[in-house]
């Protein structure tokens, strides 16, 4: 029989397989191939996993462009989970094996290590820092996605018999409402489903409740691209405002002291899915309803500093991660540059295609990030999804509630991704006008 090398075995008839074991800490992910067959046996059978060594050189603070070293990555204009900066993903696979000479990766650690308090601590730093959070109020990282928290808002924040205020601009408002309708008194006042959702309401025609415990707004509507400017101040003075930044969460800056509550799922621009920011008024923690489960009170997990039980602890690291790199670009009002360059280079070449391709939201309240059209010949969209897929974007189809072509452009994508796209749809216009 052959000797097998040092980073491979055999199997069967003299057929080398390489070892799944890495040589060094900084060896990359396992890559998947399409299948292969060897011989066992004189019986064929399928090999799919072959263990590729490769050793990225990234740096503290490293940065990559959108074309360098990506030829094999496309695109991706998916709402959530989203496109992640490419050096935060090479940071992570570099210190995945062995993080920082631990001897272990962050997804073996114990939470209560002192490896793992050390990130989660760095994490609340920074995004402090980047939203300028004051003290008065708590950073919670937990579980469970916004849509939990449409629940939990109304346990730890009222009783049964309060009344809570909504303006819904898409279906993640409205969601909240439903939600909301289990634990607490609702009143919507305003929607825009009458008009499909398509803008934001003039702010002195909002009829509030008078003893309002809060307002209740979703800042970016991910489906619809609605996206507030300003916000609404709460008619109640012992109310406050609470809104849902999922999808525009760290796009831009934000005056916190104007909210008792903002929330978010990190998966559209801070982050992969699995993690839930809750920054929260301190006075508002510690009046949950009996019924509160223990995972939904915000008192439980702001004594243990978001570490009540195991916590998303990868998610939590690359969230870090992402917080430390937009830190480095300058900050937010340096992001929000950015992306208000890419909105305006996309809005624009739909504003330029003469009506081949439209927006049908109003102009004033037109998401940075998420930016929904459609094609004057609906029977094209589907050869536009398939054709621009070809060249590399993908996840370009609209929400299945809405239809249409939706290209969210979050923080991590590149003013190259835009370009790309609206070079496109020129190309594809001038093919089919």
């Amino acid at each position: 029989m052959a000797a097998a090398s040092a980073n491979s075995f055999l199997v069967g008839n003299n057929t080398q397989i390489p070892s799944l074991k890495p040589k060094t800490t900084s060896q990359s992910l396992l890559h998947l191939t399409k299948p292969n067959t060897i011989t066992l046996a004189g019986k064929t059978k399928p090999v799919s996993v072959r263990c590729v060594s490769s050793t990225p050189q990234v740096q503290d603070g490293a940065s990559r462009s959108a074309t360098t070293g990506s030829q094999d990555r496309v695109f991706n204009f998916a709402a959530g989970p989203a496109t992640l900066p490419e050096n935060v993903l090479l940071k992570a696979q570099a210190d995945l094996y062995n993080w920082r000479g631990s001897g272990m990766s962050v997804m073996e650690m114990s939470h209560r290590g002192k490896e793992f308090l050390s990130i989660i601590q760095k994490a609340e730093s920074d995004l402090r820092q980047l939203l300028e959070i004051p003290s008065e109020y708590s950073v919670l990282f937990l579980q469970g996605g916004a849509t939990t928290q449409f629940a939990g808002l109304p346990l730890n924040l009222c009783k049964p018999e309060d009344t809570v205020d909504f303006v819904v601009t898409g279906s993640w408002g409205d969601k909240a409402v439903k939600e909301a309708k289990k634990y607490c008194k609702t009143s919507v006042v305003w929607s825009g489903k009458a008009e499909k959702y398509t803008k934001v309401p003039s702010f002195d025609e909002l009829e509030q409740s008078p003893d309002a415990k809060y307002l209740h707004i979703c800042a970016n509507e991910t489906i619809h691209g609605v996206e507030f400017k300003e916000y609404p101040v709460v008619r109640n003075p012992n109310g406050f405002l609470v809104a849902d930044m999922s999808s525009n969460f760290c796009s831009k800056p934000v005056d916190v002291s104007k909210f008792g509550v903002i929330y978010g799922g990190a998966q559209k621009n801070v982050g992969p899915s699995g993690v839930t920011i809750v920054i929260i008024r301190k006075d508002l923690i510690g009046n949950a309803q009996e019924i509160t489960p223990v995972m939904l009170d915000y008192k439980i997990h702001d004594e243990n500093s978001s570490l009540y039980n195991t916590p998303p602890c990868f998610g939590i690291y690359m969230c870090g991660l992402v917080f430390e790199d937009l830190l480095e670009q300058g900050g937010l009002r340096e992001v929000e540059r950015k992306n208000q360059r890419k909105a305006d280079l996309l809005y624009n070449a739909i504003e330029e295609s003469k009506g081949f391709f439209r927006c049908p939201v109003e102009k004033s309240v037109r998401s940075l990030m998420n930016v929904p059209f459609t094609l004057e010949k609906s029977e094209l969209e589907g050869e536009f999804i398939k054709e621009a897929a070809k060249e590399g974007m993908v996840q370009l189809k609209g929400h299945r509630s809405v239809g249409g072509m939706r290209a969210s452009i979050y923080n991590a994508m590149p003013l190259a991704g835009v370009e790309k796209l609206v070079a496109f749809m020129k190309d594809f216009q001038a093919k089919h006008a």
